[in-house]
């Protein structure tokens, strides 16, 4: 099927990104009802099921834009959120502000902190490396381009992620795409399978037509067999959700009769987007919850790319914010001991410098797996902290490739690449504004699962990553780099990113309140509602905040006493 479109889309440099579209008319998507192109192709179907390529390209240059920002705050989600922010805010303004000193400035350190600052208080954000955001940390290299942790994507149903975006004022950094999930088609290598949300339906309509109008990956039979298997969650809402932790993706799906393909056909990717593990250790409750989100709200599922680095375009506002309030952050500092009093509570924090920081509360928002390695021996066996040995981080890898020449097998969008050792991808150059390049292409790829390459070396980790290329680009890659070469590449192990959501975890998550008086935790591996996710690392910082608020009278009561006991001993 040869190609009949190019859909350029306009940078703000002046540049211009392709996207090809392909010639069968009749199966082609709708543009009709779209207001983020320049002009409106008149096609004779509304919606689309399919995109090839082919090397034999005519090219029709239409201008276009990123698709605007979706209605969200019309939202159930979205207007619980905004009311718990909105609460930092009107709550009454404490006589005198805490001092909290928060570990960690990843989002879920930095939410606390901005949350608690709305409050009234000045947080101390400490943050053990010379850069900002955790798992959203970026580097930039020398010859000045940015390489990240991860491909992270900001969805419509994150709806304290996009209260937040809103709150600091940046909404226009969000490079909104269409509401669209692309898979590659490994038995067809070179081309890709649409789900096209089509944006004149409500949920769950919407992704109900997604799903039936795709006739590529799921058979008929095998899509009926998938909804019967889905009816006990939709009947049963949360309770049901909950009651599936114990149960991986694949014994899930047999225990309710959906075919082994659907697994293969959609789940091992879904699977390793959201955990970076396959399903058949995966814990249900985790596809149940994204689901539930991406079914029912009707922009729940649409995607949206950050438009630069997210040290300088997302985490820097909110330090901004926070300083502006009275709270303060520090880089290399690391926290290397918390160091109790006789009464087992926290009299300091010691850094990795000696430095000594003292507050009126404490919070620890590192990953969890840090966390177990600071607690004192004194609270190990504290029943709260011991059912953290069951959270584990799992490993994963990102794998930047700058390429001699511009990528045409690509879209402006997330890809996922339904290969063995690859998750998701996106060609940066085309879909963020900061890295664009009319060149060349960059592609950005989350390698899992990891594990057993987590101790490899990078060359190694490059030659099997272009080898799973050459069946995504089997017109343009190939493994020896016989056709695109590689300019350069980075290669980014996390050995312990989000904790590995395997069956029977949900109870081990620890609320954000701990037993001991003054000390708190945030991170997405606490209790939420939401995954180990973006959205579940923002709304655990404010949960701790709100705690932290809610204890004012109890910490107030409790820094005076320690106060009387420091001036009886001097």
């Amino acid at each position: 099927m040869s190609i009949v479109g190019l859909v350029s889309a306009v940078c703000p440099s002046g540049g211009i990104k392709k996207r090809y579209f392909s010639k069968g008319l009749d199966n082609f998507q709708g543009f009709t009802s779209s207001d983020c192109l320049g002009i409106q192709l008149q096609v004779p179907v509304p919606f689309y099921s399919g995109i090839r390529q082919s090397p034999r390209a005519t090219y029709l240059q239409v201008v276009c834009k990123d698709c605007p920002r979706p209605e969200l705050e019309g939202a159930v989600n979205f207007l619980e959120a905004a009311q718990m922010s909105a609460s930092f805010r009107s709550s009454q303004r404490p006589e005198k502000g805490l001092e909290v000193v928060v570990v960690g400035a990843g989002l879920a350190g930095l939410s606390t902190a901005k949350y608690l600052a709305d409050a009234g208080h000045k947080p101390i954000l400490l943050e053990a490396r010379d850069v900002l955001g955790g798992k959203v940390a970026a580097w930039k290299d020398k010859d000045g381009d940015w390489y990240e942790t991860g491909l992270h994507i900001f969805f419509g149903a994150y709806p304290n992620v996009q209260n937040l975006f809103g709150e600091l004022g940046i909404n226009d950094r969000l490079q909104w795409k269409e509401h669209s999930m692309i898979f590659a088609m490994p038995n067809k290598p070179g081309e890709f399978s649409r789900f096209d949300f089509p944006e004149v339906l409500p949920a769950p309509l919407n992704g109900i037509w997604a799903i039936l109008r795709n006739n590529e990956m799921l058979t008929w039979p095998e899509k009926v067999l998938f909804a019967l298997g889905l009816l006990p969650a939709m009947v049963g809402g949360q309770a049901y959700v909950e009651a599936q932790d114990g149960l991986t993706v694949t014994e899930w799906m047999r225990r309710q009769g959906v075919p082994d393909r659907v697994n293969d056909e959609v789940f091992i990717a879904m699977s390793k987007a959201l955990n970076f593990i396959n399903p058949d250790e995966l814990s249900m409750q985790c596809i149940l919850i994204a689901l539930n989100r991406f079914l029912q709200e009707k922009h729940g599922s649409k995607m949206a790319f950050l438009d630069g680095n997210p040290p300088e375009r997302l985490c820097m506002p909110i330090v901004d914010h926070i300083q502006s309030l009275g709270g303060r952050a520090q880089l290399n500092s690391r926290l290397q001991k918390i160091e109790l009093n006789p009464d087992g509570t926290v009299k300091h924090f010691v850094l990795g410098n000696g430095n000594i920081i003292t507050g009126d509360a404490y919070v620890v928002a590192a990953p969890v797996d840090i966390l177990k390695l600071l607690l004192p021996q004194e609270w190990r066996e504290i029943l709260y902290f011991k059912k953290l040995d069951k959270l584990v981080g799992v490993p994963v890898i990102n794998v930047h490739i700058w390429f001699d020449r511009k990528l045409k097998n690509t879209y402006d969008h997330l890809l996922f690449s339904r290969s063995p050792l690859l998750s998701v991808y996106a060609d940066m150059s085309v879909t963020c504004k900061e890295y664009y390049d009319p060149n060349r292409s960059m592609l950005e790829l989350v390698f899992a699962p990891a594990e057993e390459w987590i101790s490899r070396s990078d060359s190694e980790i490059i030659e099997a990553t272009m080898k799973e290329l050459a069946k995504l680009f089997p017109n343009e890659i190939a493994a020896d780099q016989s056709k695109a070469k590689i300019l350069k590449y980075h290669v980014v192990k996390t050995p312990r990113s989000v904790y590995k959501t395997i069956p029977d975890c949900e109870p081990c998550r620890p609320l954000q309140r701990s037993p001991i008086e003054g000390f708190y935790l945030a991170g997405d591996y606490t209790k939420q509602k939401y995954l180990a996710s973006m959205e579940g690392a923002v709304l655990s910082g404010k949960l701790c905040a709100q705690s932290i608020v809610q204890d004012y009278e109890l910490l107030v009561r409790r820094s005076k006493k320690a106060s009387t006991a420091e001036m009886t001993v001097v």
